[in-house]
């Protein structure tokens, strides 16, 4: 599988995407609310696009619930995971049960449509960043890893692998990484205690990918998180991880200090990365395919594989399980909207 995640324009491929799906630098792709209309529509787009790149192909997309939530007509309305604590207010439910079960329901829609993995959860703190806001589980390391542990058990009940983001700590810096280039000027023991958290669940052995942070933390290294040697060896060898690296999308600004595509490229494979991402800039994406420097620095990563989706999900059987059902006996407004 080759290093590269790259998006692709519409609801259909269009003539020059077959070429791209097939080159031998693409192993992934990453779907967005353009490449949706309907269940029945994304999976024919799904099928389309593993039968033209004719190759194993990991298929993601940004699925959390919330405001990023990119198929909604059809899908059920997985709530933002900081509104968890307000949804079981005066109920008979835990916060940790309804994580578990949001984590499974999530998943497992997910899965059924054949796309691979949902880049989830979120593992920042909910501080000053209003980009994270509530996309966080809570503004405490210790609940955010005991709800986002729960979360990811759903995810793996489901039988979908999870991916922790975004490390070592998006959500104590106020700058939003796809506009700007953030700068988190706290000491290592501050920058520590967002880290606690992938520590934690790096420790129970849930974590099965992570996504670094665009930010810089000149206390510790002048390189985003996600280019840096000392970030990713950190992860690596203090934390003992184990899993797929990916990169945060290398056309965002918070990956403008590291140069050109091809040289943001290599210095995420370089610095530990095992797939980079590139969305919404297509030109961009020929520029980096058409650049051989750094397709082959390492060899292709077999981590990646591990991904893949392994499941015989069935939607209509997962609408029909009592687990289903019970979930949503209890929370009605997770409800899929009538058509």
């Amino acid at each position: 599988m080759g290093p590269l995640m790259l998006d692709l324009q519409s609801k259909t491929l269009q003539a020059d995407e077959h070429d791209l799906l097939q080159h031998p630098a693409v192993g992934g792709v990453i779907l967005f609310t353009r490449n949706f209309e309907t269940r029945t529509q994304l999976n024919h787009f799904v099928a389309e696009i593993r039968e033209v790149a004719g190759k194993p192909l990991l298929l993601a997309v940004d699925h959390e619930g919330g405001r990023v939530q990119r198929f909604r007509s059809g899908f059920s309305a997985i709530p933002a995971m900081g509104k968890i604590a307000e949804l079981v207010n005066e109920h008979s439910w835990s916060e940790l049960q309804l994580a578990r079960e949001l984590g499974w329901l999530m998943a497992a829609e997910v899965l059924a449509c054949d796309i691979d993995i949902s880049f989830a959860p979120v593992l920042d703190l909910n501080g000053i960043s209003e980009v994270i806001g509530d996309r966080a589980f809570a503004d405490n390391p210790a609940q955010v890893t005991e709800l986002a542990a729960a979360f990811i058990d759903g995810m793996h009940d489901a039988g979908m692998k999870c991916t922790g983001k975004h490390y070592p700590g998006h959500g104590s810096v106020a700058a939003d990484s796809h506009i700007a280039i953030p700068v988190d000027d706290r000491s290592e023991a501050d920058v520590a205690q967002d880290e606690v958290v992938f520590k934690d669940l790096i420790g129970s052995k849930r974590l099965d990918a992570m996504m670094p942070a665009h930010v810089i933390y000149p206390q510790l290294d002048d390189k985003p998180a996600g280019f840096s040697p000392y970030w990713l060896n950190r992860l690596r060898q203090q934390l003992g991880f184990d899993g797929v690296i990916f990169s945060d999308d290398l056309a965002m600004k918070g990956a403008e200090p590291m140069g050109s595509y091809p040289q943001r490229a290599k210095a995420a494979l370089l610095a530990g990365c095992d797939m980079v991402l590139l969305c919404n800039d297509r030109a961009g994406v020929l520029e980096l395919l058409a650049d051989d420097s750094w397709q082959n620095v390492l060899p292709h990563s077999q981590r990646l594989k591990s991904l893949l989706n392994s499941t015989k999900t069935e939607w209509d059987y997962l609408h029909q399980s009592e687990r289903y059902k019970q979930l949503l006996a209890n929370f009605p407004t997770l409800a899929i909207p009538a058509l």
